[in-house]
């Protein structure tokens, strides 16, 4: 039996991102229904096999009170005092057998329902969570919410399993003992069972409302619970660094200690629900037999009925007994249920608009003089059409992720098709906010971004970002095999186009000395390989994308000064013809940029060649020089070694 936790509110405060009212269960089941509407016909049959089990039920102590009653047949018929019990018998087993059967085919005939509107809504919430913006993301506690999706899809098999298979059946079985006891007996059998059977519902019903409340918390406490562990063991080597495993551990054995407390407090209540359930239970089945007994003294019944009463009572009051289970339980999926609901309502803060067609699908009303770069405005993108890139425009775009504090104010530049332009400044400027906004993980509040002469907020998200290839200063990769990583910046690429792009970032000849080549485990977020390695798989996979606009944000600060000066040639090369911008601290690999731009607080300060900015003598001269003077110093220490 699963059992839940309890704890009260003004014993131990919630973990944060506590649960928040939750809808109505009737609320929850209308939005659950039309994904099981879908079986209509299913459920249909299984409700036909559900009604035929439990006649076949209903009948067994019909016939077991025959068989008793055959029994008192006169032995001067010795032929009908074999014949009818032996009939008897073997109907009685036909009718236990039948009862299996058709609940068996009704298993059958609906778990396609149950799995189907299962996977359905797990895939629904699994893309929805990837069309929510990056803010979400970056605030988002993985550990909790990916155990809100296993509760949740948990929760729909068991809300469906335990009311189907076990409310409804019990219903009908209850309606149909009542009918037999009011027609063949007198009343009272019918009002005593009624009577005993509100109160028992009544009682579960009211306990079990008190403890879900409980239950709600204490799955709070192991959401919580869950986070740190798997917060912890993401950052696993953070913690070796600074020695803080007991800290750790004292941190999660915190969380577990509370969910331990509401789990004893539950039990509390839980043994004063099945204790009163007895009781209950008890009482009513007194109150039968003793009818019963009255009635086959005074010759009003028959020993036969006296059975046939106790087996009906057997069989309500079993599956009665477990009501207290199912209630909780049904009542805890459809909390469940509604957690999943919930993120699958979360606000998509960045959403196409009605109708948005892909980026180039339509030519925009006024189109620069000549089109874009010379060639006019490109249809949708498709790989081998990016040659000679597409414009790419910040048209005074000012840009905030919190309104206390804005990150971009009143940006404008233009990447023209084909070229190169470089973004440097230091650190917080809003440099990797451009890439940000560029991919339309945010919208801007003023001004807009276009590519190819097209607001990206006009068009769908999915063809501006299928038009854009990035290498990210930090990478994360995939804890799965090389190939795959790499490939993944075009599933479906053979082999050979991968080892191609891996030998245009300077990574096939590393790969090819593994044991296991290009099926080499990278581990979790790529940990073992090492920084360099990381970002040159990742330039490998952006390079096999081959998109007309190239985001190089630090792409990179993480490999040695050879292999450096290899790549920026590769990566030079590979935008040649495409639009790129150069996200870097480094001013050495920018130098070759068609126009640089400096900027400091979110404002561009400077712009203009690497030569050009040189000249004046302002902000990006005084950085130039600084960067060279540190390098100098840098190499004469080397040479002093």
């Amino acid at each position: 039996m699963r059992r839940s936790g309890e704890l009260s509110s003004s014993s131990l405060p919630l973990p944060a991102g506590g649960a928040a009212q939750s809808r109505s269960d009737w609320s929850t089941l209308k939005r659950l229904f039309p994904y099981l509407w879908d079986y209509k016909w299913r459920a249909l049959g299984a409700l036909l096999f559900m009604v035929g089990a439990k006649l076949a039920n209903v009948g067994v102590p019909l016939l077991l009170k025959h068989l008793i009653d055959a029994m008192d047949i006169k032995k001067t018929d010795p032929a009908a005092l074999l014949v009818v019990p032996v009939g008897l018998l073997v109907a009685y087993g036909l009718l236990r057998l039948s009862t299996s059967l058709f609940t068996e085919l009704r298993d059958l005939v609906f778990s396609k329902a149950t799995q189907g509107a299962a996977r359905s809504i797990a895939l629904q919430t699994f893309r929805h969570l990837h069309a929510l913006s990056l803010r979400f993301h970056l605030e988002r506690q993985t550990g909790g919410m990916t155990r809100d999706i296993e509760r949740g899809v948990r929760g729909i098999e068991s809300l469906i399993s335990y009311s189907l298979y076990s409310i409804v059946p019990t219903l009908i079985e209850v309606t149909m003992v009542l009918t037999i006891l009011a027609v063949k007996f007198d009343v009272w059998f019918a009002w005593i069972t009624i009577a005993a059977l509100v109160v028992y519902i009544v009682f579960t019903v009211t306990i079990t409302e008190w403890r879900t409340k409980y239950r709600r918390e204490a799955n709070e406490f192991d959401s919580a619970a869950h986070t740190k562990a798997v917060d912890s063991l993401l950052n696993y080597e953070t913690v070796k660094y600074f020695n803080n495993e007991e800290f750790e551990a004292n941190r999660y054995d915190e969380s577990l200690k509370r969910l331990r407390i509401a789990r004893l407090k539950a039990q509390t209540t839980l043994s004063m629900l099945n204790t009163g359930q007895q009781l209950i239970i008890a009482i009513g089945l007194v109150a039968m037999l003793w009818r019963a007994t009255t009635g086959v003294v005074e010759g009003r019944m028959t020993l036969g009925d006296l059975v046939m009463i106790n087996a009906y009572m057997i069989q309500l009051y079993i599956p009665l007994n477990f009501l207290g289970v199912l209630y909780r339980e049904i009542k805890q999926s459809l909390t469940d249920l509604d957690k999943m609901f919930t993120l699958m309502e979360k606000e998509r803060e960045v959403a196409d608009k009605p109708g948005a067609l892909p980026l180039g699908a339509r030519p925009h009303p006024n189109p620069p003089p000549g089109g874009e770069g010379g060639r006019g405005e490109p249809g949708p993108y498709r790989r081998g059409e990016g040659a000679g890139g597409w414009t790419v425009r910040f048209e005074h775009v000012t840009f905030a992720y919190e309104p206390a504090r804005t990150i971009l104010h009143d940006v404008s530049f233009e990447i023209p098709a084909g070229k190169t332009v470089a973004v440097v400044g230091p650190s917080g400027s809003g440099k990797s906010t451009l890439a940000r906004l560029l991919y339309r993980f945010y919208d801007v509040q003023q001004g807009r971004i276009t590519i190819a002469g097209q607001d990206v907020r006009e068009v769908t998200q999915a063809s501006v970002r299928q038009a854009i290839g990035i290498v990210p200063q930090d990478t994360v990769l995939f804890n799965d095999t090389v190939e795959y990583n790499i490939a993944y910046g075009r599933p479906g690429a053979s082999r050979a186009e991968v080892e191609e792009a891996a030998r245009a970032a300077r990574i096939h000849d590393f790969i090819a000395s593994t044991p296991k080549g290009y099926g080499t485990m990278v581990g979790e977020r790529g940990l073992k390989l090492s920084g360099g390695e990381k970002q040159r798989v990742a330039i490998a996979r952006t390079l096999l994308k081959d998109p007309p606009i190239l985001i190089f944000d630090e792409a990179t600060s993480a490999l040695d000064s050879a292999n450096e000066r290899a790549i920026q040639a590769e990566l030079k090369s590979a935008a040649q013809n495409k639009t790129a911008l150069v996200i870097a601290h480094r001013l050495s690999t920018v130098v070759d940029a068609h126009e640089i731009l400096v900027m400091e607080a979110g404002r561009i300060v400077e712009r203009g060649t690497h030569q050009q900015l040189l000249a004046r003598s302002g902000r990006y001269a005084d950085m130039w020089a600084l960067q060279q003077s540190a390098e100098g110093e840098r190499f004469a220490e080397v040479i002093g070694m």
